[in-house]
């Protein structure tokens, strides 16, 4: 698992043997089944996920009751309530698997003394927040501006593996219509 981690922070960062040894000792290796929560609205959120192998979901069910899936999280993709998960409050979002899934856990405590003791990996952090944010913006200004049969089209270009792993109804949420819809614009 931690070659994995090593090959994604070398992408950006290269770091040393010792640096990377330090960095190792921070994380908690965890694997749980399909369908097991990491996060359910309400938990303290006492981690940031980095996904070795498997799927999550995060989800926010909003005052109706109506579920909606906020992203999907794959390999080599950090997932979490980040907003909790920096604030030290409450979850708002509910992070789930699809899929049995390896992760490395980051404790915000760790992640701190990671970037005091490895400047390096101040910076990438930095990188892989900035992709969050552009990827969290473009997500906004495609449900805000496009049709459904162009947020599909751009999501089967950009991810076609994700049809393969995600059932239909779930797909459906994350594009914000419904299954049929999704079937009709599919076919």
């Amino acid at each position: 698992m931690l070659e994995e981690l090593r090959n994604h922070i070398n992408a950006i960062t290269p770091l040393t043997y010792e640096e990377f040894s330090f960095v190792c000792s921070l994380f908690v290796e965890k694997k749980i089944k399909k369908k097991q929560f990491l996060i359910k609205e309400g938990d303290s959120v006492k981690y940031a996920y980095f996904i070795v192998s498997g799927l999550l979901k995060l989800t926010y069910v909003d005052d109706l009751g109506k579920v909606h899936i906020v992203s999907f999280g794959m390999e080599d993709w950090w997932e979490s309530d980040f907003q909790a998960y920096f604030t030290q409050s409450k979850a708002r979002m509910s992070l789930q698997a699809i899929e049995d899934t390896s992760v490395l856990c980051l404790s915000l405590k760790n992640y701190q003394k990671m970037c005091l003791e490895v400047p390096k990996m101040k910076t990438f952090l930095i990188e892989m927040s900035n992709k969050g944010f552009i990827a969290s913006q473009q997500r906004i200004l495609s449900l805000l501006t496009t049709s459904v049969k162009e947020r599909y089209e751009k999501l089967l270009q950009k991810y076609p593996l994700l049809f393969q792993r995600v059932p239909k109804a779930q797909l459906a949420l994350y594009l914000g219509c419904s299954r049929e819809t999704l079937s009709r614009i599919s076919s």
